[in-house]
């Protein structure tokens, strides 16, 4: 019964390699079919293993053997057995599907990668602007231009740096967000007149629309506003000049939601299931030309599921997006 219901895979072979006992997890995991000892399933996967050195030096050869099945990582760990005279008598073999453990793996190299290159960008420009300043005299104008580069530079690495700790409170649970009662119809209007600077510049119409009877709702009010500036900036930033932009704020279920849609540039069908991760860009030349860190969706979509709601995003490439986010309402009888 507990190797039947065992989450590892587990095959245990006599001396002459025959297998002895196996369970259903170790027959999926290595696709064994009618192989009925050590040496045929081995063959079978392409994987070289000495069982005798397993069996009588195991001091002296690797007990783990990491392989790949199709779209799958496996590990499988040897060991030999005994009998009553402690003399080897074949070999266990412990078979675990590790596959998630590797795609975290890679996905913490990557971070760690694109931290690294997201830093480095801003280091080399403050550095060479500075080095130039330090060999030369230059006039007012030429030295206002350099040190504006340095300190744009020093700014877009404190951003990263903040949006950082941000994730990382919100990765451990350490954020402790000033939970109050508030109206979703008023802060979208309070974020669209935030960016009013910025929709003015690109002459863009942006009509904002609230529903008459959209309950309160109760969460982390700076929490939700940062997001509403996210995804409105995105729209107002990626949407061409005399663009449209349109904010409904209503009330579906138990839940009130803001609904943010423009006709910009879109996104390709292949990027939509990766923008909240983080540091992904879908354009990633034009994303770093117009500014930030590649961390505000995932940032969002923290936020957003810390405060037991969602967010979701709809597009189609050239003709633009919608992005919806929920957030459960007081009930009526919740309200103050």
């Amino acid at each position: 019964a507990i190797l039947l219901h065992m989450t590892d895979g587990i095959i245990a072979f006599d001396k002459d390699g025959n297998i002895m006992i196996i369970n259903p997890v170790a027959k999926e995991l290595l696709n064994i079919e009618n192989e009925k000892n050590f040496d045929q399933i081995f063959e079978k996967l392409d994987v070289e293993i000495n069982k005798e050195a397993i069996m009588y030096l195991e001091n002296w050869t690797s007990l783990e053997q990491k392989i790949n099945i199709g779209e799958k990582n496996i590990n499988i760990y040897f060991a030999p057995y005994k009998d009553e005279n402690n003399l080897s008598s074949g070999v266990i073999a412990v078979v675990q599907d590790i596959t998630e453990h590797v795609k975290l793996d890679n996905m913490r190299k990557e971070f760690v990668a694109d931290v690294s290159h997201e830093l480095k960008t801003p280091i080399t420009s403050i550095i060479g602007y500075a080095d130039t300043l330090q060999e030369g005299e230059y006039d007012r104008a030429t030295q206002e231009k350099f040190l504006s580069v340095i300190s744009s530079e020093g700014r877009r690495m404190a951003d990263l740096v903040s949006d950082l700790l941000t994730l990382s409170r919100y990765d451990t649970n350490r954020v402790t967000g000033n939970i109050t009662e508030f109206d979703l119809g008023e802060l979208a209007k309070k974020c669209q007149e935030k960016l009013e600077i910025e929709i003015e510049k690109k002459h863009q119409e942006v009509e904002c629309y609230v529903t008459a009877d959209v309950p309160p709702i109760k969460a982390d009010k700076n929490g939700i506003e940062r997001v509403i500036l996210n995804v409105l900036s995105n729209a107002v930033k990626y949407t061409p000049e005399n663009g449209n932009i349109k904010i409904y704020v209503g009330f579906v279920y138990n839940d009130a939601y803001i609904k943010v849609i423009d006709n910009g540039i879109g996104i390709p069908k292949e990027d939509l299931g990766r923008v909240f991760e983080r540091f992904y860009r879908v354009d990633k030349a034009r994303s770093r030309e117009m500014g930030g860190t590649g961390l505000g969706l995932s940032i969002a979509k923290e936020i957003i599921e810390q405060n037991k709601g969602s967010i979701d995003i709809k597009s189609e490439y050239g003709k633009g997006t919608e992005v919806v986010i929920r957030i459960p309402a007081l009930k009526k009888e919740e309200e103050k």
